[in-house]
């Protein structure tokens, strides 16, 4: 099987970290890039390397991350080790900013960009549950959750309105149409 990083894409609130899971549960071919991140510890969500801004700045400057960008007052970082294990033909799994697409297609010229899309009312109940945000902060993520993705990318777009488990299979009889 050839390698590709699966770039999943969507909204604040959307499930794309619960969606990853699951679908590395149902198909074992799949594992998880763990992002190094400016924030802190134990925040829950995804399992990250939390970094100061500092230790940041090194390990960009050092050449550790073939990705690197910056989203909602935070610094993300892909180790070049991930590069090398899409090289040797790993499936990926990887939340990305929509923003950061066109530089990962660069980076990783088998990229399938996963789009996981759900309607307001599921992602405002998601965001109030979860209990990260504020009304403001709730507000300004609902504000973008429909931004267009860049052009030339080959994407998939599923509806995580439901359970889980139907995302899941759409997912994979998206991803492998022959299996399905």
């Amino acid at each position: 099987m050839t390698g590709r990083l699966i770039g999943v894409v969507g909204p604040s609130g959307v499930g794309k970290d619960t969606l990853m899971a699951a679908l590395v549960d149902a198909c074992p071919e799949f594992s998880l890039v763990r992002r190094v991140i400016t924030r802190k510890p134990g925040l829950g969500g995804e399992d990250y390397d939390a970094v100061t801004e500092d230790e940041f700045a090194v390990l960009k400057a050092e050449g550790a991350f073939c990705m690197s960008w910056q989203a909602h007052g935070l610094h993300y970082g892909i180790h070049d080790r991930y590069r090398h294990k899409v090289a040797k033909g790993e499936q990926l799994l990887i939340n990305l900013s929509r923003a950061i697409l066109l530089d990962a297609a660069a980076v990783f010229p088998s990229l399938t960009v996963l789009n996981v899309t759900a309607s307001r009312e599921t992602l405002m109940k998601r965001l109030q549950d979860r209990g990260r945000e504020n009304a403001e902060d709730i507000a300004r993520r609902l504000e973008r959750a429909n931004q267009p993705l860049p052009e030339g990318l080959d994407v998939i777009t599923i509806s995580n309105d439901g359970v889980i488990e139907d995302a899941v299979l759409e997912v994979l009889g998206r991803l492998y149409p022959v299996r399905a």
